[in-house]
């Protein structure tokens, strides 16, 4: 995808988004965010958009903390607040040059880092909100093949809030996620001081194969291994070794 498509998909995701908010009770508990409800995942996202929307505006060489943005917390999340901040954003990184350097916490520090940030940050949040009104999430092909690719990109910088996975290293290991639906496959690779994600599928002690959407929901911890469709074979100890250790946090 490139970054006009980023943003056609997340004007999408957002309006997906605002449609399920609107028939969902606020109180609802998000199973897969534990400890907040829907009206809180509601906030979480609609502040995202909004700090986003901020850094980009400014192109920002620093993070800035959501904090210092002074977003009103009685502010209701509501769909049209999720509307409001998700148009504001399109906005901004519609009119922005993609190639312009800023900050991101990811390996892309470039204005395109964030439509694609914002994207699978929405997409997955849609399906944490299904998720809590008993609804089965899925993601399209394309989309979920890309939410891949960059949770696998932006994984190890990700060591900065998710400690665990510091700890994804070894001697030479080899794990593959292969998706069947779009041919598409990444292969890790363990060594003693980090790891490294190749494209395709290189011999590996073990493997995991399913579609897109269930592949990525499991890397994003929306499914569990035992219910998300995906096959597994080889080393089970290596691949409960990166599901352990891959979260992010």
């Amino acid at each position: 995808m490139d970054f006009a498509e980023h943003c056609d998909r997340l004007e999408a995701e957002i309006e997906r988004f605002a449609a399920l908010l609107e028939v969902a009770e606020p109180d609802t508990n998000v199973p897969t965010c534990p400890e907040w409800s829907v009206s809180e995942l509601a906030r979480h996202l609609g502040s995202i958009h909004r700090w986003a929307e901020f850094l980009v505006r400014y192109e920002s060489e620093r993070r800035v903390p959501l904090a210092s943005l002074g977003l009103d917390d009685s502010i209701p999340t509501d769909s049209a607040w999720i509307l409001s901040g998700g148009a504001d954003l399109l906005s901004t990184l519609r009119s922005a040059n993609p190639e312009a350097p800023m900050w991101s916490w990811g390996q892309d520090q470039h204005v395109r880092y964030w439509p694609r940030r914002q994207l699978h940050e929405t997409a997955i949040h849609r399906c944490d909100l299904e998720i809590a009104l008993g609804l089965r999430p899925e993601l399209d092909p394309a989309v979920a093949a890309d939410a891949i690719d960059e949770f696998l990109a932006n994984l190890a910088p990700s060591a900065a809030f998710s400690p665990s996975v510091r700890y994804l290293r070894g001697n030479g290991e080899a794990l593959v996620f292969r998706a069947t639906d779009v041919d598409r496959a990444w292969t890790a690779v363990l060594s003693p001081d980090s790891f490294a994600i190749r494209p395709g599928s290189d011999n590996a002690q073990a493997s995991l194969l399913g579609t897109a959407s269930r592949l990525a929901l499991l890397l994003y911890r929306r499914v569990g291994l035992g219910d998300s469709g995906v096959i597994t074979s080889g080393s089970d100890d290596l691949v409960a070794f990166w599901l352990e250790h891959s979260g992010l946090q």
